[in-house]
C-alpha cells in the first residue's frame, strides 16, 4: 500500500515535471520585436560658408591686386557682421587661361579668370544668417558674387544620443506591452536591443539651419502568460 502510495505520487510528481518542461518550452520562443523612434527638432550649432567671387582680365598682375581687393571687401564684411577673423579662410586663387584650352571658344575679349573663395567656420550660426541676408551690401560694394553655399551641422549630437536613445526604448517597451495587452500576455525582459539608427537632415529645404533628429531602436522583449 505504501509502494502504491509512493508510485502514485511519483507519477502525480513526473507528470508535474512534463507539463512544467512542455510550458516553458511552449513559452520558451515567446517574443516580440518591436521599433522605437525618438525625434528632435534642433537649431544648427556649425555652419561653413564659402563665398567666391573672381574676376578677369588679360594681366594676371591687375588681376590679381583685384581680387585681392575684393577679397578684403569680403573679410571686411564678415568682421562687421559678427564674424571673429580667426574664423576666416581666404583660400589660394584659382586661375583658369582660357587660351590654354584645347577645346571651345577661344573668342572671348579677356584671357584669365582668376576666382578666390573666402569660407568661414564658426559656431555662430545666427550671426552668419544675417549676413547671408545682408549680402547685397557687398554687390553695392562692386564685389561680384560667384557662389555662396552656406552648410549647416548639428555638431552636438554625440551629447543627444544617449538621451533619445533612452527615449527610444521607453517608446519601444510601451509598444511592446499594447501588444503583451493585446495578446493576453506580461511583458518579459528585453532579449536584444539595437545600438540605434541615428539620422540627421534639415527640417525641410527652406530651413537648412534647423536639422531634425531622429533615432530608431528595434528592442526584442521575451512574453509570459
Amino acid at each position: 500500500m505504501k509502494e502504491a502510495a509512493i508510485l502514485a505520487l511519483g507519477f502525480v510528481l513526473l507528470g508535474w515535471f512534463i507539463k512544467s518542461g512542455i510550458d516553458n518550452f511552449a513559452n520558451k520562443d515567446r517574443k516580440v520585436t518591436v521599433k522605437g523612434l525618438a525625434e528632435r527638432e534642433v537649431p544648427a550649432d556649425k555652419v561653413t560658408w564659402s563665398i567666391s567671387t573672381k574676376e578677369t582680365g588679360n594681366d594676371l598682375p591687375s588681376l590679381y591686386e583685384k581680387i585681392n581687393v575684393q577679397t578684403e571687401k569680403i573679410k571686411q564684411f564678415l568682421v562687421q557682421n559678427g564674424i571673429g577673423a580667426d574664423e576666416i579662410t581666404v583660400n589660394a586663387p584659382i586661375v583658369n587661361d582660357l587660351e590654354a584650352r584645347e577645346w571651345g571658344d577661344n573668342q572671348k575679349s579677356f584671357r584669365y579668370i582668376v576666382t578666390m573663395a573666402v569660407t568661414v567656420a564658426t559656431g555662430k550660426v545666427a550671426q552668419v544668417n544675417k549676413a547671408i541676408f545682408r549680402q547685397g551690401e557687398l554687390l553695392k560694394q562692386g564685389v561680384a558674387i560667384e557662389n555662396s553655399y552656406p552648410q549647416y551641422e548639428y555638431a552636438s549630437f554625440q551629447q543627444m544620443k544617449p538621451e533619445m536613445m533612452q527615449e527610444a526604448i521607453k517608446n519601444a517597451q510601451k509598444t511592446a506591452e499594447q501588444f503583451a495587452e493585446a495578446s493576453n500576455s506580461k511583458l518579459g525582459k528585453i532579449q536584444s536591443a539595437g545600438q540605434g539608427q541615428f539620422e540627421i537632415d534639415n527640417r525641410d529645404e527652406h530651413t537648412p539651419h534647423i536639422k531634425k533628429l531622429r533615432v530608431v531602436t528595434t528592442v526584442t522583449y521575451s512574453l509570459r502568460d
